[in-house]
């Protein structure tokens, strides 16, 4: 079993059904299409990455190249879902709205009557640089509960080592 994997994949769960739960106060209590949605609170993409940064830097210590590969994976990932993945949300949601726009200008000319499109795009797809924050702390708190509950770790004791991997030392 590969236990970075099942972490990152762990956080990225968790992180989903988190998504469930500012619903749970309206009438629709579980919306279950949030558990495969892109985009919301807190980003699942970022508890990935990050709970996969995190088990790797605290196995294999913050100097390792596993840690920095899976560092530099986790910006690109992050930046990806605040900035590009985000705009093309808002580009999707101005694109929905000239359905509405095309529909008002052409009423009142019957030869080029509008035919309304049933399917929308979507507009949830990027995320607040709340949400990836979220989770990030999410994909920490996972990376570091697998690795403290590791069997080997928890013989060192997982705080220590946790302390002496934090401790960095200057070349």
């Amino acid at each position: 079993m590969n236990r970075a994997l099942w972490t990152s994949l762990i956080g990225i769960g968790a992180a989903q059904l988190l998504k469930l739960t500012p619903r749970m106060g309206e009438p629709q209590a579980w919306a279950w299409p949030d558990l495969t949605a892109t985009g919301g609170m807190p980003s699942s993409h970022a508890a990935g990455v990050v709970s996969l940064a995190s088990y790797l830097g605290l196995k294999h210590g913050f100097r390792s190249d596993s840690f920095a590969v899976a560092s530099l994976l986790g910006l690109i990932v992050m930046y990806d879902a605040m900035g590009i993945r985000h705009h093309a949300g808002l580009i999707a949601t101005e694109v929905n709205g000239l359905e509405e726009t095309v529909a008002n200008l052409t009423k009142d000319h019957p030869q080029h009557q509008h035919e309304r499109s049933d399917k929308l795009l979507e507009e949830r797809l990027g995320h607040m640089p709340i949400e990836v924050l979220c989770g990030a702390l999410l994909g920490a708190a996972v990376g570091w509960i697998s690795y403290a509950t590791e069997p080997s770790a928890s013989r060192r004791g997982a705080w220590t080592n946790l302390i002496r991997k934090w401790s960095f030392s200057l070349p």
